[in-house]
């Protein structure tokens, strides 16, 4: 559960999540992105209502599962959940730049891009031109950051 605790604090969030290798994949609409990329999840926080929509890929995980009425959901992540569902996801592990650009014809570069929002908008672009890369510097907001996943639509996930 200690995933899913505080999600609205983004100075804890930026720290804690990168340090545990862990990615919060909100909305059964991502957990379907994230899944489909081959990512697994650590668990599951869901309310009942949505777990009929998740089934085939709850079926194939053996994790655990916490589901909670709207209102106890809400009381601890700090939000409320109107997007269905929220899976921990572990972090897959980054491509050498070598073997990004090896083949690549259109390559996407976020530089010191801080703003979380801007970075899931540029990864969902990207995306949309086709870009066969995006690399992100260090300084750059977290591309696996919740707000930045959702604001991708979930292509984080898919343009490496």
């Amino acid at each position: 559960m200690r995933d899913y605790t505080q999600l609205t604090d983004v100075a804890l969030r930026s720290v804690r999540e990168p340090a545990e290798g862990l990615f919060i994949a909100e909305s059964s609409k991502i957990i379907r992105r994230v899944h489909a990329a081959g990512l697994s999840p650590r668990s599951f926080l869901t309310s009942p209502k949505w777990l009929f929509d998740l089934a085939d890929i709850i079926s194939e995980s053996d994790v655990p599962i916490f589901i909670g009425t709207d209102a106890a959901v809400e009381t601890l992540t700090g939000f409320h959940l109107h997007r269905g569902a929220l899976a921990a996801m572990g972090r897959p592990a980054l491509a050498p730049v070598a073997t990004l650009v090896e083949d690549a014809r259109r390559i996407v570069v976020i530089e010191d891009i801080v703003d979380h929002t801007n970075v899931g908008a540029i990864f969902r672009s990207a995306a949309a031109f086709g870009a066969d890369a995006v690399l992100v510097t260090p300084r750059c907001a977290d591309p696996l950051y919740r707000r930045s996943i959702r604001v991708s639509m979930g292509t984080v996930f898919q343009v490496p």
